[in-house]
């Protein structure tokens, strides 16, 4: 990384500092919270503009591996790839670590994960929230993640009559 550039941890803090200071202006009643959303949202258009202008010049996909961009990319609707392809290689990421789960598709904003956990309830739900958090920070358009329904197993025997019944 070049110096004086942002670490992830860094950029984290800056992003969480970013929402507070959001919410504090949301807040402030009257023309001059008004003016300073207004600032926010032009300045926001021109960012993306030029980020825009940017994957002109560059194809998108060495862009793609950086969290950052690829966040920049979804707020400005750029992103090339449709929030089930990112969603399915942050899980993908996670089997590789030996978290089972699988997208089972994304309807309206929802991504629907199979996932199999072994071990205590609360191991389980460490392994959901890692899943969930994953999954948001691949789609951040997504606005939620949950468990697909199990698939039930009916064995093969169980569907054959018996000899002799019709």
């Amino acid at each position: 990384m070049a110096e004086g550039r942002l670490d992830a941890q860094a950029v984290e803090q800056r992003l969480a500092r970013l929402d507070e200071l959001l919410e504090r202006v949301e807040a402030v009643p009257g023309p001059g919270g008004e003016a300073a959303l207004a600032a926010v949202r032009t300045l926001t258009e021109v960012y993306g503009e030029a980020l825009a202008r940017v994957l002109d010049l560059v194809p998108p996909e060495p862009l793609l591996d950086d969290e950052l961009l690829g966040h920049l990319l979804v707020l400005h609707d750029l992103h090339p790839e449709p929030p089930e392809r990112r969603a399915a290689r942050a899980l993908q990421a996670l089997r590789e670590r030996g978290v089972q789960a699988e997208l089972a598709g994304v309807d309206g904003g929802v991504a629907e994960v199979r996932l199999t956990v072994k071990g205590c309830g609360s191991s389980a739900g460490a392994v959901e929230a890692a899943v969930r958090e994953a999954v948001l920070a691949a789609a951040p358009e997504l606005s939620e993640v949950r468990r697909a329904p199990e698939r039930a197993f009916v064995p093969v025997d169980s569907l054959l009559l018996p000899r002799g019944a019709a």
